[in-house]
């Protein structure tokens, strides 16, 4: 566990992309088989022990340290894993550290009632920044700033080969990944790509400058669409293996079994995942509703029906058609779906135009009736390839503007990870009036990035200083018509919310900028935002 131990505290402590690549990199060069095979499985999310559970780890320091010790420590962390790592008081003995692919082993096969003793040997064996991994590796909450795509990276990096191969080849694969490993090493040809049902690596767009790109491209090689708000998702019924995948790869089929059941066609569609009901799409609200969800039930199906808006064919009845340009592409796709037929696929329609300027105002202005579209435009050139990853130039998307209003700091929360020491997480809220005028503030959204390093710790400096209450992890925040922090907060979109005090819920809220130099008098009143709302409702922005 030592060196596994060693690489998650480097990871969580080194901001540099590149530096995050090398660790891990070297760490698969140094390290033995199975050891490594089970790190990377870790580390991009295809580990879980279904016995372990954090409750476990709270009744086993509960059992060894004063109650009230743990939780004033655990509140002042705000890690699970770190808290306990750091009070744990080791009972010495005989007790040898454990190794990685011990650790897994006995978590694999051990049943509920065993993983308490195990759990308190290897605490009292490991020293502080071993016991933060093991908690980590036994809950499945890394951390780290690594996501499954940069770790597949690493392993690219190992072997000299392009990410976008393991990926082709990744859902054919399992832990320990012995195979995977010995072709990176020379040892052994490339496993092979074809196993029915597998995750096809996604083609992705880049933002669009259109000072510069709308000089140097011509408007007539593209094709224009627009840009749903929903989820990216790949639908691939290949002889008996059905899936539906997000765009990391992640199987989401047991969530949609309506869907799945509804699909009968014998290839692969790259599509948006929806909730539609007699052919408009429903606000993003109604997805969320399916989404996670490890079993459904046949109301919430009823009342969210899922479906994909399909704008791609990667494989057409066996044949694998990536290579063709999107103009080809798109042709055999509406073919491929009129011979489908199916009630839970439609087709995403182009949007003619002739040049830049037309593209700008069809954004700007989209079709009234039409309050789904709120994320802009996709623009593919139609001679383009589906080539995996970003590549600059084929495709592109031209979001839409955000939203942006001026709130109020009232809460704020300890992060996770390297932020565990910071109150990172951030509840705002605007102004309301009463019958009698007077004003008061009511939470409309949260927000935990858009800042720097250097203003989150003036940002926790100010919430330390100006604590109100306390919530366990939460602080309240002064804030009231003399005094207060504004944030200048960007969003993609509103929606109506019975969960919220407000009445209204964001889209992706992010902190745009910090407004030291505003008073939090001057803040926005939720009639500003029920404006948006009901302009949004309207088809209009």
């Amino acid at each position: 566990m030592r060196a596994f131990a060693t690489l998650l505290d480097r990871l969580s402590l080194t901001g540099s992309r590149n530096a995050k690549l090398i660790l891990v990199r070297d760490y698969l060069r140094e390290r033995p088989d199975p050891e490594r095979g089970w790190a990377l499985a870790a580390l991009t999310g295809e580990l879980s022990f279904n016995a372990a559970k954090p409750a476990m780890i709270r009744k086993a320091v509960e059992a060894r340290i004063d109650l009230i010790l743990f939780r004033w420590s655990y509140d002042y962390v705000g890690d699970l894993a770190e808290t306990v790592a750091l009070i744990w008081p080791a009972r010495h003995g005989a007790n040898r550290a454990p190794e990685l692919d011990e650790v897994v082993d006995a978590l694999r096969t051990a049943t509920r009632s065993e993983i308490p003793a195990l759990l308190e040997s290897w605490l009292d064996a490991l020293d502080p920044d071993g016991r933060w991994a093991l908690l980590k590796l036994m809950t499945g909450g890394m951390r780290v700033g690594l996501s499954s795509r940069l770790a597949k990276q690493a392993a690219a990096d190992l072997g000299g080969v392009p990410v976008s191969e393991i990926e082709e080849i990744w859902h054919g694969q399992s832990p320990p990944y012995g195979d995977l490993f010995a072709w990176l090493e020379g040892r052994s040809e490339r496993p092979s790509p074809q196993a029915h049902g597998r995750f096809r690596p996604v083609m992705l767009a880049q933002a669009i400058d259109e000072a510069v790109d709308f000089a140097r491209y011509d408007a007539k090689d593209y094709a224009a669409e627009w840009k749903w708000d929903g989820i990216r998702v790949q639908a691939v019924i290949e002889g008996d293996a059905r899936r539906l995948y997000s765009r990391t790869g992640d199987d989401i089929s047991a969530s949609f079994p309506d869907l799945m059941d509804a699909l009968a066609f014998e290839g692969v569609i790259d599509g948006e995942l929806l909730v539609i009901r007699s052919g408009a799409v429903a606000p993003f609200a109604d997805l969320q509703q399916r989404l996670n969800r490890k079993t459904v039930d046949g109301k919430i199906m009823a009342r969210f029906p899922a479906s994909i808006r399909a704008y791609d064919l990667l494989s057409d009845r066996g044949e694998d058609i990536r290579a063709l340009p999107f103009g080809l592409r798109r042709g055999r796709l509406e073919a491929f779906l009129a011979a489908a037929n199916s009630p839970r696929i439609d087709l995403s329609p182009l949007q003619p135009f002739e040049t830049w300027d037309q593209l700008a105002a069809l954004r700007a202005n989209p079709p009234e009736g039409d309050p789904e579209i709120s994320e802009g435009l996709m623009l593919k050139r139609w001679d383009s390839s589906y080539e995996p990853g970003r590549p600059k130039g084929p495709w592109f998307k031209w979001k839409r503007d955000p939203y942006l209003i001026d709130a109020v700091l009232m809460y704020a929360q300890r992060g996770h990870g390297k932020r565990s020491s910071f109150y990172s997480d951030y509840t705002f809220g605007v102004w309301q009036e009463d019958s009698e005028g007077q004003r008061s503030l009511t939470p409309v959204g949260k927000a935990y990035f858009g800042f720097t390093d250097e203003e989150l710790k003036q940002i926790d400096k100010f919430v330390r200083d100006h604590t109100t209450e306390r919530f366990g992890p939460v602080r309240a925040v002064r804030a009231d018509r003399d005094f207060g922090l504004v944030f200048e907060v960007a969003f993609e979109g509103l929606q109506r919310s019975t969960r919220h005090k407000s009445g209204v819920a964001m889209r992706f809220p992010r902190i745009n900028r910090i407004r030291w130099d505003k008073p939090a008098r001057e803040a926005d009143l939720l009639p500003t935002l029920e404006g948006m709302l009901a302009r949004i409702e309207g088809g209009g922005r």
